[in-house]
């Protein structure tokens, strides 16, 4: 939220982004749009592990750990799933995210997608000094191709920190804190479990803060209607029920990714945080699905289907599950069209008055 309320301080871009992708996201939340994208949707990612000591620099095993903590999270395939109490776990989610190190970099050379590098910088904070090489960092991989994530040491208490979707390009990603960064090496309790990326990829996936950040006001929430209200973050392991903001009788669902507790304490996004997801990947994040399923569209047969197999209505010949991916992948790259040409006209009309 430190990042989000300082860009919209300083970007008149980023507010009137930010504007559409909520009007987007309340669409799909009411069912007036539904998602466009079918199956799976597998992100690459690159990890820019930053260091200015050995320590520093996780091994590959830990980054491991964590990719596989982030695919089991983003499908409710977590062994923890079963411990969301009885109240809520008909609205545990399958987001149909995957997570996937890159394998090819941007000039399409192989890679193992980690990137190394020494920095005479002692630690970062939430002003993106890590991101660029300039200030000690690693620059990003293209920001619409590949999830950028960044490891190294922060300072101020710091987890991690994310960018919601919106923002400049250059600064596109997600902030790990080392210790809080898989479940190896030198993951450090009670953040051992992995779950630091997994909400701060929440957040890069449009997903807010479950309390609505409002100081225990009960006044904001999460946009987001089957996530109860409550005053303000939990830490550490509550107990069920844990009420606040006259939340009774369940309390707080503080078992939830998008809050503060300790790592073996969250187990569930719901399936309103999944329709947001849904408004993302439609939205600003449709790159990831157009690039997805234009890779994964299946391969031309070898010989003609049989007779009796059934053809879409009105495309004789044609495979359905292509026609499906052509459809879907024109109607993604028609709208992320529109919201540049809309963000262009006003951006223009604000610069001009």
């Amino acid at each position: 939220m430190q990042v989000h309320r300082r860009l919209l301080n300083e970007s008149m871009t980023y507010r009137a982004q930010r504007q559409r992708i909520e009007n987007r996201a309340l669409m799909y939340e009411t069912g007036r749009r539904s998602a466009a994208r079918r199956g799976v949707v597998t992100f690459p990612v690159v990890v820019h592990v930053v260091y200015n000591d050995a320590d520093q620099n996780i091994d590959d095993a830990q980054i491991a750990s964590q990719i596989d903590v982030l695919n089991r999270d983003y499908r409710a395939t977590n062994p923890d799933v079963s411990k969301v109490p009885d109240v809520w776990r008909s609205l545990v989610a399958d987001n149909e995210c995957q997570f996937a190190l890159a394998t090819t970099d941007p000039l399409g050379n192989p890679t193992d997608g980690i990137v190394r590098v020494k920095t005479d910088q002692t630690g970062f904070d939430a002003n993106d000094g890590v991101k660029a090489a300039a200030t000690g960092g690693s620059d990003p991989w293209p920001t619409d191709q590949y999830l950028n994530i960044w490891v190294c040491r922060l300072g101020g208490g710091l987890l991690g920190y994310a960018q919601f979707p919106g923002g400049p390009p250059q600064t596109d990603g997600v902030v790990i804190l080392d210790t809080a960064f898989g479940t190896t090496g030198t993951a450090a309790a009670p953040f051992d479990g992995g779950r630091t990326a997994t909400h701060e990829i929440g957040h890069w996936l449009d997903l807010f803060h479950i309390w609505g950040d409002d100081d225990g006001a009960c006044t904001n929430d999460d946009r987001v209607a089957d996530t109860p209200n409550q005053a303000d973050s939990n830490t550490g392991k509550p107990k069920f029920p844990h009420i606040t903001c006259d939340n009774g009788p369940n309390g707080d669902m503080f078992v939830n990714y998008m809050d503060y507790v300790d790592d073996d304490t969250m187990f569930m996004f719901t399936k309103g945080q999944r329709e947001r997801i849904n408004a993302c990947l439609d939205g600003p994040r449709a790159s990831f699905v157009v690039a997805h399923q234009a890779g994964t569209a299946p391969a031309p047969a070898a010989a003609p289907a049989p007779a009796a197999a059934k053809e879409p209505a009105g495309v004789p010949g044609q495979d359905g599950d292509v026609e499906q991916l052509l459809h879907d992948s024109e109607r993604l790259t028609r709208e992320v069209l529109t919201d540049i040409q809309n963000m262009l006209g006003l951006v223009g009309h604000g610069s001009g008055s």
